[in-house]
């Protein structure tokens, strides 16, 4: 858990006790949605709070250096609190803000990004180039793909998420933030199992068969993809299960089983079985088409994803003469959206199957200024420029754990131009960011695109330019 500013350099003990109810002004949001206020310099991270409020606080557990609570009375309430509009709100936890106002989550992003600056950087805060957050127009029934574990409970097939500290099931039959097409399949095949007898997974006894439903809708082809995953191969009843399926819910184009029988809370195993149907169903976005394969990474929120496109294609100034990296490419989708303004397009990615991907998308789409190597970009971009290539721009869109200290120093030594950074951590981001400046970069601008509203994630799409280059 980052810790705000004002405590990061004073570790002091604490003098507060489990129980104790204390009053705290809650001064801003933490990186995963909790309100933030000090008591005597300690900080207090409290689930539910509101920047502005004043509340009473009951401390729940006490560390070293910070502390958390939670809300027992709101004495004054920030003007952007709403009601959170889904039943099981307090439940569920896979929102944590839906009881703030839109307009007040867009602002609070925002400064969950000027925070990790002011933190991990030494650029004056009223230096810090940027932006307001780019939102949605309809911040509900954004996501496209649900994985929803399963379980049984009074003879009840339910499908859900773990609540809230717990290792209980909440049963998911609505969801405001998914695609209503994947709530309805979801549903469906939970009531499909249970009239089969079909027998599901229990967590403690490992027994069982119907692990997790997963459901993928494409938002522009209005094509479905249902993904079973087993225990094990065999399905007991499986013909009459996809029979089943195949007459209650016909508009499913494809049906997957993938097998995972480890002891793991990671999804997919490594096998995956086509029982109905092609294998992928296809997206678009914009002028791009893709073929969405099980276990292939896509955006969850196609809509913003056009945005957040778009915001990298501005922030590359792309001229049509332009040599660009597309680092951590992934299947290619960033490259391929700057491709049409770019000389040349050259990826790479560890992940071969990733790198085949790319590939195939660039030649679906009949794309001839396009390369793709499987290796890593600190080894890889070495090697291009030994071979009198060096590239104008780079982007990159890293996990959360941000860049490679390694590839940092890479584009520190081959200077490109400009330097496009997509981030879904700004913690991570301000940290390389930093590195980056110390190799005569200059950051030209943030701007946070809000891909998941109602959570408290944030991407940010970072210009950085060498010194002296526009």
């Amino acid at each position: 858990m980052a810790l705000p500013k004002e405590t990061a350099n004073h570790k002091q003990k604490t003098i507060l006790t489990k129980g104790q109810t204390i009053p705290l002004n809650i001064k801003r949001l933490g990186i995963n949605g909790e309100g933030v206020g000090f008591f005597k310099r300690t900080v207090v991270f409290v689930p539910g709070a509101l920047p502005g409020e004043e509340i009473i606080a009951q401390i729940e557990k006490v560390y070293p250096n910070r502390a958390e609570a939670v809300v027992k009375r709101i004495k004054k309430k920030s003007r952007d609190r709403v009601v959170p509009p889904c039943p099981l709100y307090d439940e569920c936890g896979g929102c944590q803000l839906q009881h703030l106002s839109y307009e007040g989550q867009l602002k609070e992003k925002q400064d969950v990004v000027r925070q990790a600056f002011e933190r991990y950087t030494k650029i004056k805060p009223e230096k810090l180039p940027l932006r307001p957050t780019v939102g949605m127009q309809n911040p509900w029934e954004y996501r496209n793909k649900s994985q929803l574990q399963v379980a049984k409970e009074k003879e009840k097939v339910i499908a859900g998420l773990y609540g809230i500290n717990s290792h209980r099931i909440i049963d998911l039959d609505q969801c405001i933030v998914q695609h209503p097409e994947t709530v309805r399949v979801t549903n469906a095949v939970k009531r499909i199992l249970e009239d089969l007898n079909i027998p599901v997974y229990h967590e403690k006894t490992r027994k069982g068969i119907i692990r997790t439903i997963v459901v993928r809708t494409g938002f522009e082809t209005g094509e479905t993809q249902l993904v079973l995953v087993t225990t094990q191969e065999k399905i007991p009843r499986k013909e009459l299960l996809i029979a089943e399926i195949q007459k209650r819910i016909p508009e499913i184009k494809s049906i997957v089983q993938n097998v995972n029988d480890k002891k793991t809370s990671i999804i997919f195993g490594e096998k995956t079985i086509p029982l109905e149907g092609p294998e992928t169903i296809g997206e678009n976005l914009g002028s791009l088409s893709f073929e969405l394969s099980a276990r292939a990474f896509f955006q969850l929120n196609p809509q913003q994803t056009v945005k957040l496109y778009d915001e990298a294609k501005k922030a590359a100034k792309l001229t049509g003469k332009e040599k660009v990296v597309d680092a951590y490419c992934g299947t290619g989708t960033i490259g391929l959206w700057l491709a049409p303004d770019a000389a040349e397009i050259r990826g790479m990615d560890v992940i071969e199957e990733s790198i085949l991907n790319a590939k195939e998308n660039a030649k679906r789409h009949e794309f001839t200024n396009t390369h793709y190597e499987t290796g890593k970009a600190e080894v890889i971009l070495p090697k291009w420029l030994k071979e009198g290539w060096k590239p104008d721009v780079i982007v990159v869109d890293p996990p959360r754990t941000g860049c490679d200290q390694a590839f940092l120093n890479t584009v520190g030594k081959i200077k490109p131009k400009r330097m496009v950074y997509v981030s879904c951590n700004p913690s991570t981001l301000a940290k390389d960011v930093h590195m980056l400046i110390s190799h005569g970069f200059v950051l030209e601008n943030l701007t946070p695109v809000d891909m998941f509203p109602q959570t408290a994630h944030v991407e940010v799409v970072c210009t950085l330019v060498q010194k002296n280059e526009g």
